[in-house]
């Protein structure tokens, strides 16, 4: 069994931030679109579409403050139809958002375990109002970045608690520690089956190969499929057919029909037996 040996670099949450509005103006047709990142309780404003100055670009917005300040502070959506009429905000920002010449703005925070993460913004340089069906865009926009976010902060989790493993290698791993291995590599096969970010994806996997290490594997191991790892992994915690299928996104009888290919791949006649089978042919750790 070998533990992670290389960071599993983060990608960029602002590049997250940056696809994601980019698709909502596609799909809403709204005119402004903009978000930051909050970090110690302080929003950045830095992603922007349809703006057309430098007025909004890397301002520092305080809980309470303005639009998207109030949301954070507030944990929900907040919407003005026009900025510099509302009495419901404060005016802070009032000149950046002039130079912009921004009016009906709607700002929704991006919320993970309770907490805000960032602020995704519309805008338009008219006064008017977002019609239900684009809210319901810009809320299921949000929701996704919400759910990347949380996926990435699993993975810092996991390989955070690896690196504790790693550091220990040099003695002899006891069962306790081989079990936190064991659960963080089919956690980390878990949210790398789910997420969006196919470079993330790849690297969560370079980092389960490592954990299993080749280098004393048995010759003639039998080829199970990436999926058919997953389903293994997730199998050999214990996880029932449906919570399988829950943590990868499948349905029971698809989880089912994996095991049975997996079972006669691995002359198995058992889950549990092809759970031995594998830690043997060093396709799990």
């Amino acid at each position: 069994m070998h533990a992670a040996n290389d960071d599993v670099y983060r990608p960029s949450d602002r590049d997250l931030l940056k696809g994601a509005i980019r698709q909502l103006a596609a799909q809403t047709g709204i005119a402004v679109i903009f978000a930051g990142l909050v970090n110690h309780g302080e929003l950045v404003i830095t992603e922007f579409v349809g703006t057309t100055t430098q007025g909004l670009k890397n301002l520092n917005v305080q809980p309470g403050e303005g639009v998207g300040g109030r949301a954070l502070h507030q944990s929900r959506p907040v919407g003005v139809a026009d900025y510099f009429d509302s009495h419901r905000i404060t005016h802070h920002h009032d000149q950046a958002v002039r130079i912009d010449g921004l009016r009906t703005m709607v700002a929704l925070p991006v919320l993970v375990d309770g907490r805000g993460r960032s602020i995704l913004y519309a805008a338009t340089r008219d006064r008017t109002s977002f019609g239900e069906r684009t809210v319901g865009e810009l809320n299921a926009g949000g929701e996704r970045i919400a759910r990347e976010l949380q996926i990435r902060d699993e993975v810092d989790h996991r390989v955070a608690i690896l690196k504790v493993v790693g550091s220990l290698a040099a003695e002899p791993l006891d069962r306790d520690l081989i079990e936190v291995v064991r659960l963080a590599h089919a956690e980390l096969l878990s949210v790398a089956s789910i997420t969006s970010d196919p470079d993330l994806s790849a690297r969560i996997l370079a980092v389960t190969a490592r954990l299993v290490g080749s280098a004393s594997a048995p010759a003639d191991v039998p080829h199970l499929t990436p999926r058919e790892t997953d389903v293994l992994a997730q199998v050999a915690l214990g996880c029932s057919y449906e919570e399988v299928g829950n943590r990868l996104a499948l349905q029971a009888v698809t989880v089912k029909g994996y095991m049975q290919a997996i079972m006669a791949k691995l002359n198995a006649h058992s889950r549990t037996e092809a759970v031995r089978i594998a830690r043997a042919f060093r396709l799990l750790p």
